[in-house]
């Protein structure tokens, strides 16, 4: 939300040099305007306008039921809290909804603000409009750790809700709006909160359904409470240049009308002003001042038929010139909350640039109500089955969005993806066989994958854009062919690519596939474990056998079984014993902590046909195992080394001589055979210690550093301690290729004069 952060000096930059003085916080509440509330038969005459057959009696008993209900409530203005309910239906009213609709406004906060029940409001009016209630009612007493899971687990019960039933979102929409209309009486914090939730999703969710009047409204509302002094500039600047262009308005509107009519077309045409938030968001996106935008104010063509909206722009395209690029028909590809239109800009009188939209009147109406203007979920539609036949794409859009983000790992991640998918500006791609993927502005060929398949993402492995060979990462423009290159090599993406994918849906995947590949290497290495000690311990291991034993063990399957094991959840010997009741753990004979140590390293490292398939090769820090070095000393190849599993680390490679591991003594079942295997082809860096006792004079620290690097090693950290007046006690993590390599840089630091003693640390 960077629009709200620029100073004062910007805004006035950006909008000419006007000035306005700062909006502070209202300290105290403003008075309420106590406007008549509306009346029952009220309520009744405006459903009755667009429905002559409405339930008069079922939307008086709403209308008691709900007032009683909320009995004295107030809300922060001060009025009875019932009139929020009724405002709310009737916001819906100017949608001509249902009357089932009209009476779950009625009645959305009984089941949160008061006595009444979903069972007692499905004995009096029914279980549609019960489910209706209960799909707008929040979840309470959640015990939560952040604001943003309470959040984001009411916004998922939402979004299932309104999957099952589009009337649930319609309510709710209509119920912000009139809590946005009202929201000078909220107090300052919370009210900047509600605003910040309200362009952040709500607002994206009206744009997402199509809804583009009701959008615009909670746009400009939140921008007004978020940062009032950007609004009041620009809303000056509008209000000016409206005063200005009273005329050249008027004009345009009499010159298309008057040119249309010659040729034949009968067309409603009328302008309009954009709104404060999308003038603000295109200068701050832009990066341009008020003086610079072209398209304040655009007319629609309204007609007919479709052919109409194609002759229409015929004659507008032959009387004044084109701006080029400015042409996009949306009648021909829709986009995907059925917006349908087509848009151009041409030069038109006293050289004003004019943006145009032609559409029909029944596309006006889907432009302005978005999905409230079909009637699928209108009564008498039929079965469910009869009314999906109906469905917008908008609302398939959403089914099918719930679908993917319903499978988040948390809260938070359901937020993130929720916010991802709402903003609907789009781009428009094909396949090589011509099959059209809408994706939002600035989606790469990553999410195009993604939009095509969940397998296509997963083995993508390179693209063709109009032919062409181009990165993953590229971003698409409208009308490019993309051709994905796949492999079966690569059966999960790499988890990089979160970052660089734009969609939720890609962001989903990746992030499944990238758990689901981490949990299969924990499971490869608890079934070396496994495989390990039956082998020590000579009884047989059959994946049958275990089968019969997952209940003993809490697991579902043999994988969750290996898995856990790898990730040192369950042991080996754990395994053994659910499987063999009668398994004994083998106990480790004790010499003392030197003894047995030797004895557990000579097992390891002697070649042994019964465990040879148990060595693990190390392929440095980039393993395709969850591998890491010691802590302090690391390891590097030329030292003989072994494996030890960390419960939810994976493995930890330690070097033969590091003290640290005698801290597993009694642990036998973490310890693993490992190996080197390193490509000489492709050299790596591997982390060792050096300790270094230097002479404690000017240019002596200079000299060591010096040494490291003429010999291509790389110091990675290094610390200082006094240990006497002559003599400074360097600790240096490096980076070298070898034990070999290693050697050498600590032998050339020992030929320094400066340098008392070097050696190496193992941890």
């Amino acid at each position: 939300m960077a629009y709200w952060r620029r100073s004062s000096r910007q805004m006035q930059a950006a909008t000419g040099g006007v000035a306005v003085a700062p909006t502070s916080p209202v300290a105290e509440k403003p008075k309420s305007p106590r406007s008549r509330m509306m009346r029952q038969y009220d309520l009744v005459e405006r459903v009755r306008s667009y429905n002559p057959d409405t339930n008069e009696d079922l939307l008086n008993r709403a209308y008691v039921y709900a007032m009683k209900a909320h009995g004295t409530q107030t809300r922060a203005s001060g009025d009875p809290y019932f009139s929020h309910p009724l405002e709310v239906a009737a916001i819906l009213t100017n949608l001509k909804l249902d009357d089932a609709t009209i009476v779950a406004a009625l009645l959305h906060d009984t089941i949160e603000d008061t006595e009444a029940t979903r069972a007692e409001i499905d004995n009096i009016f029914g279980h549609e409009i019960g489910a209706l209630v209960e799909g707008l009612t929040k979840l309470k007493r959640l015990e939560l750790v952040s604001r943003e899971a309470k959040q984001a687990e009411n916004l998922r019960k939402l979004l299932l809700a309104i999957a099952d039933d589009v009337r649930v979102l319609l309510i709710k929409l209509a119920d912000r709006l009139h809590n946005m209309r009202t929201l000078e009486f909220v107090p300052h914090a919370s009210r900047r909160r509600i605003a910040e939730e309200t362009l952040d999703i709500y607002a994206p969710l009206a744009g997402r359904m199509g809804m583009h009047e009701m959008r615009e409204e909670l746009e400009d509302l939140s921008f007004h409470v978020l940062d009032p002094e950007a609004y009041a500039v620009v809303k000056q600047r509008l209000d000016a240049l409206a005063d200005r262009n009273r005329n050249l308005i008027g004009e345009i509107e009499s010159q298309l009308s008057k040119n249309l009519q010659k040729n034949g077309i009968i067309a409603r045409v009328y302008g309009r002003r954009k709104q404060p938030f999308s003038i603000w968001t295109k200068m701050e996106r832009k990066s341009i001042g008020f003086e610079q935008l072209s398209d304040i104010y655009g007319f629609r063509i309204i007609l007919g038929e479709v052919e109409d909206c194609y002759a229409a722009l015929g004659v507008v395209h032959t009387t004044w010139p084109v701006v080029p690029g400015r042409f996009k028909d949306y009648i021909s590809t829709p986009k995907q909350n059925d917006y349908r239109s087509l848009h151009t800009t041409v030069i038109g009188p006293g050289n004003q640039r004019v943006e145009l939209q032609i559409r029909t009147e029944e596309m006006n109406q889907i432009a302005e109500f978005g999905i409230a203007a079909h009637a699928f979920y209108k009564e008498g539609m039929g079965s469910p089955t009869e009314r999906l036949k109906h469905e917008s794409n908008a609302f398939a859009w959403l089914r099918h969005t719930v679908g993917i983000l319903s499978e988040s790992a948390n809260p938070e991640e359901f937020l993130e993806h929720t916010k991802l998918e709402l903003f609907h500006d789009q781009v428009f791609c094909f396949t090589p066989k011509g099959k059209l993927i809408a994706l939002p502005r600035q989606a790469n060929v990553i999410d195009f994958a993604y939009a095509v398949h969940t397998d296509v993402g997963n083995s993508a492995v390179g693209c063709k854009i109009n032919g062409k060979f181009a990165p993953l990462s590229s971003e698409l423009q409208n009308g490019d062919e993309v051709e994905v290159l796949t492999s079966k090599a690569q059966s999960a993406p790499p988890s990089a690519w979160e970052s660089l994918a734009i969609t939720g849906k890609a962001r989903a995947a990746i992030r499944r596939a990238t758990r689901t590949a981490v949990r299969d290497q924990y499971a490869g290495l608890g079934r070396r474990i496994v495989d390990r000690l039956f082998a020590r311990a000579k009884i047989e291991y059959a994946d049958d056998k275990l089968t019969g034993a997952l209940p003993r063990l809490a697991r579902t399957s043999i994988e969750d079984v290996m898995a856990s094991v790898g990730r040192g959840e369950l042991k080996a010997s754990d395994v053994a014993r659910a499987m063999y009741p009668d398994y004994k753990e083998e106990r480790l004979v004790r010499y003392g902590a030197k003894k047995s140590l030797a004895v557990k390293l000579k097992l390891k490292s002697e070649p042994h046909p019964a465990r040879s398939t148990s060595v693990i090769p190390v392929r440095g820090i980039n393993s395709d195992l969850p591998v890491k070095f010691a802590p302090n000393g690391g390891a590097v190849p030329g030292d003989r080394i072994v494996g030890i599993v960390t419960p939810g680390e994976g493995i930890t490679i330690y070097p033969i001589q590091s003290p640290a591991l005698k801290d597993f003594e009694e642990e036998p079942e973490r310890w693993l055979d490992v190996r080197w295997d390193i490509d000489e082809t492709m050299p790596q860096r591997f982390p060792a210690r050096i300790l270094v006792h230097n002479v404690n004079e000017p240019g002596s620290l200079a000299q060591v550093a010096t040494v490291i690097a003429e010999h291509d090693g790389n110091i990675d950290n290094i610390s200082m301690s006094r240990r006497s007046p002559d003599f400074t006690e360097l600790t240096i993590d490096l980076e070298v290729y070898d034990l070999k390599h290693l050697s050498a840089i600590i032998a050339q630091l020992r030929a320094k004069a400066v340098v008392a003693k070097v050696e190496r640390v193992n941890g």
